[in-house]
């Protein structure tokens, strides 16, 4: 029968091997408090995090906060942002996330998911990249490289980008939830690339389903 999923000692190696890999991994979207972490995450969506990077340091310079950002127009924001892509609908949910921070909270950023995903262009994942970045909580946020990194390797066998958190919060130790998210992206990056993953250099190719079953049909 054919194996579709590794079995937790196998994990357990895997994630020891993207530790020793990627022992520095962070987010690589820069920030300075929650509310920059929170916006730039909210327009990292379609985008790339160094795009998002570029933008993101005009629009800190001149509107720092949601009480100056607020000020501006969706036009004249989306004018900023422009570059991020789907901008228009980006600088919708923007103002309308610092509306809500304004109105509801103080202007200060919620400090847990269910807070934060009733805020507009806020979901799950960018929920848990921010209680995960700057409040210390344990959390998963699965975008497109941790879905197909998970998946491809076997830690997972899941359809949706829910289910395949569901899943790997069963597999991970919860201290490693954070932690393991940025090893799959960096490794997501760098080798296990959407296209053509680079199987060649890949140092857990051994363990991975995916690399078994090119292995099989060679």
């Amino acid at each position: 029968m054919r194996k579709y999923k590794l079995n937790k000692s196998e994990i357990d190696t895997v994630l020891k091997i993207l530790k020793s890999n990627y022992p520095d991994a962070k987010s690589e979207l820069n920030f300075n408090n929650p509310f920059e972490l929170l916006i730039a995450t909210i327009m990292a969506a379609q985008s790339t995090d160094r795009q998002v990077n570029i933008v993101t340091k005009k629009l800190f310079d001149l509107y720092p906060g949601p009480e100056d950002i607020i000020k501006l127009t969706e036009e004249e924001l989306g004018e900023i942002i422009k570059s991020s892509g789907f901008y228009r609908n980006k600088s919708k949910n923007i103002l309308k996330t610092c509306e809500m921070l304004l109105n509801e909270y103080d202007g200060k950023v919620p400090e847990n998911r269910e807070d934060l995903v009733k805020l507009p262009g806020v979901g799950r994942k960018t929920a848990n990249v921010v209680i995960s970045n700057v409040f210390g909580q344990e959390a998963i946020a699965v975008d497109t490289h941790v879905f197909r990194v998970t998946n491809r390797i076997g830690i997972v066998k899941a359809k949706t980008v829910e289910d395949t958190e569901k899943e790997l919060m069963k597999k991970i130790p919860k201290h490693l939830w954070s932690k393991s998210h940025h090893w799959f992206i960096l490794h997501g990056r760098r080798v296990c690339k959407a296209r053509k993953p680079l199987c060649e250099i890949c140092e857990i190719r051994q363990y991975c389903i995916y690399n078994r079953k090119l292995r099989s049909e060679s």
